[in-house]
């Protein structure tokens, strides 16, 4: 299965998913998908409990519920129960929602969009763009947000070819991190106040400039050297943080003012 995974906004609420290129179809967060249409507190155990009941009545729906890797909300990837949109249409019926109406339209609509993309892909770019400024992003912000989405698809591709697979993604983007910003992924996100939300849409211009250059860097370094084991991508890792480190430091020196930032866009929008 060629996947690509994304998160998509319904009623401003973040739906994670999962592209199937070979299929061509989606799969989505059935807790995300639940949180949606319940505002439970407790989402998970919402749908532990839906699992069990549809497990008695011999539900055929439960048996053909697969896991995929999604990432959660310490930035690390794990397995999470998603369903395709057929699916997902049929377990909503055994949720009652005000919002499986407008959930419903709106994953056909995610469905029609992705098709769409195939055949033209400056589509991504345009309905991306929509989506943050529908968020309050400025436009300013947006452009580096995309050009970060890019520079991450380099140093994916980069360290793909290198053989790194599963988790080791999450555990170099975490080295990556550090080297640059003196915390962990998931320490970033509990000074910003984060669970859930993407730590990169809640990134300032200037935190953004210093991940991208922190990500470039490591990019251009393990084509240079190219690393063969993880380890060794593991130090390219740290070296092309620490060039985004050592630029942040003496901007830093410079201004009198801290690049990393406790503050988040719901912060920020209610300014």
């Amino acid at each position: 299965m060629t996947k690509q995974n994304a998160v998509k906004i319904f009623n401003d609420q973040q739906v994670r998913t999962v592209w199937d290129a070979e299929q061509e179809k989606w799969y989505v967060s059935i807790v995300d998908a639940i949180e949606v249409l319940t505002d439970s507190a407790n989402p998970r155990r919402y749908w532990s409990d839906l699992k069990i009941k549809l497990e008695k009545e011999g539900s055929q729906l439960y048996e053909n519920i697969v896991q995929l890797k999604l990432e959660a909300p310490d930035g690390k990837m794990r397995m999470t129960d998603v369903a395709d949109v057929e699916q997902l249409l049929r377990l909503i019926q055994s949720v009652p929602s005000p919002k499986a109406e407008p959930f419903k339209r709106w994953l056909a609509q995610v469905g029609a969009e992705r098709l769409d993309e195939i055949h033209d892909p400056e589509l991504t770019i345009d309905r991306a763009m929509e989506q943050y400024l529908r968020l309050g992003y400025s436009e300013n912000w947006i452009n580096q947000r995309l050009k970060s989405i890019e520079i991450r698809k380099e140093l994916t591709d980069e360290w793909k070819q290198r053989g790194i697979q599963g988790a080791q993604y999450a555990t170099l983007t975490d080295v990556i991190t550090q080297a640059w910003s003196g915390k962990t992924t998931k320490e970033y996100k509990q000074y910003k106040g984060l669970k859930k939300e993407n730590l990169r849409d809640n990134m300032t211009n200037t935190e953004l400039i210093f991940s991208m250059l922190a990500e470039a860097s490591t990019k251009d370094i393990s084509q240079t050297e190219e690393p063969e084991t993880f380890e060794e991508s593991v130090n390219v890792a740290r070296r092309g943080g620490n060039v985004a480190n050592v630029a942040r430091k003496e901007l830093e020196a410079q201004t009198g003012k801290k690049v990393i930032s406790s503050l988040n866009i719901k912060k920020t929008l209610k300014n």
